[in-house]
């Protein structure tokens, strides 16, 4: 039986192709980028990752234990424990002056195009929300949001129940000139590489908190870009992921 031939998708291959791209702005010389977008509000520190209560998981356990969880536990996630699963699934190791950071997660040529927001429902020491990391600092921005926002991010989620149910929905976007500055049109396909190598990470290091977590990946495109801020060009959603502390 003959498959019918994917003509978006096979375009998006074809036109990314190496074969048909320009020269990038970098080699055209032109100015990178920021290496994390503007924060609209002050950034509150986060406490140091290793604050939270870890328990010894190798790393075969751990992968052998990831699954998806849909329901969590009621209690409030503690604030240590965010801060370390937002290093990590984002945590910045080192920094080269305005070039490059290197994270816990690998990124194309060390670009680091993604952003993350969280809606928060349960923390211990935040109000519940709509939050922007500054992986740099290591801290929270809180993002002007209406008091409906966990209802319009649960809609725009397409109702996943997960979303409601979780201490703390973590939402990726891509800053994508960050990307594509070095890799012209080819950088849209790494920048979905990089969101999988964050959430991978948020499953793996969940295990040594106590944590579930489920990644989503359905979501109405427009209604979230415009519930973070974001235009759907040079800033777009592209990855979710439900977390809380497990049953």
């Amino acid at each position: 039986m003959q498959r019918v031939k994917s003509h978006t998708g096979h375009t998006f291959l074809e036109e990314t192709k190496f074969a048909h791209l320009p020269p990038s702005d970098q080699v055209l010389g032109r100015p990178q980028p920021p290496l994390e977008r503007p924060h609209t509000g002050a950034v509150t520190p986060l406490p140091p990752p290793d604050e939270a209560d870890l328990k010894p998981v190798g790393l075969v356990e751990a992968i052998a234990l990831r699954r998806s969880v849909r329901t969590y536990a009621l209690e409030p996630l503690p604030l240590a424990t965010l801060s370390y699963l937002l290093w990590c699934s984002q945590g910045v190791t080192s920094v080269f002056g305005d070039a490059w950071t290197f994270r816990t997660v690998p990124s194309a040529g060390a670009r680091h195009a993604l952003e993350t927001y969280l809606l928060v429902n349960r923390v211990d020491g935040l109000a519940p929300g709509l939050y922007h990391y500054a992986a740099l600092s290591h801290g929270l921005s809180k993002i002007e949001a209406p008091e409906n926002v966990a209802a319009a991010v649960e809609e725009a989620l397409i109702n996943q129940p997960m979303v409601s149910d979780a201490a703390v929905v973590f939402l990726w976007a891509a800053d994508i000139y960050r990307m594509t500055w070095r890799y012209g049109e080819r950088g849209y396909r790494y920048i979905f590489m990089d969101a999988g190598h964050a959430c991978q990470n948020l499953y793996l290091g969940a295990e040594a908190v106590g944590c579930g977590v489920c990644a989503m990946a359905a979501f109405d495109d427009d209604a979230l870009n415009t519930i973070l801020g974001l235009d759907g060009e040079q800033g777009f959603a592209i990855y979710a992921a439900a977390a809380g502390l497990k049953e």
